[in-house]
């Protein structure tokens, strides 16, 4: 039934699309894709990088999601945890995977976003 995934999408706060455009374009870099102007009233912000489709879509009462998260795959965990260390961002170690290694970051907002390396 399912043929492929279009697209993530993650709650954020109103008016929070210059923060998520700071974490979400320099941090991690996405680039910035235009809504479509029929959505644009809505607000939120979208992204995307890698082939992966980003919304961030405005939500109130807004609650960041703290356990659900997307989980993003980088080429060597090691050279992201420097890249988010000189950018002051924290980060928290898991337990690995037999397959995995892991960390968990914060958007600007609270939600929870994993980033793994595949072992081979």
């Amino acid at each position: 039934m399912i043929e492929f995934m279009h697209h993530v999408q993650l709650a954020m706060p109103v008016n929070g699309e210059d923060r998520a455009r700071a974490f979400y374009v320099d941090v991690l870099g996405f680039e910035e894709v235009e809504k479509p102007d029929i959505l644009k009233d809505r607000g939120g912000v979208w992204f995307t990088r890698a082939g992966i489709d980003l919304h961030l879509g405005v939500e109130e009462p807004f609650i960041p999601a703290k356990k659900a998260h997307p989980a993003f795959g980088v080429a060597s965990l090691d050279e992201a945890i420097q890249h988010l260390q000189n950018r002051k961002v924290a980060y928290r170690r898991d337990i690995d995977l037999p397959t995995i290694r892991r960390i968990y970051i914060d958007d600007p907002f609270e939600n929870r976003i994993e980033l793994l390396e595949l072992l081979r």
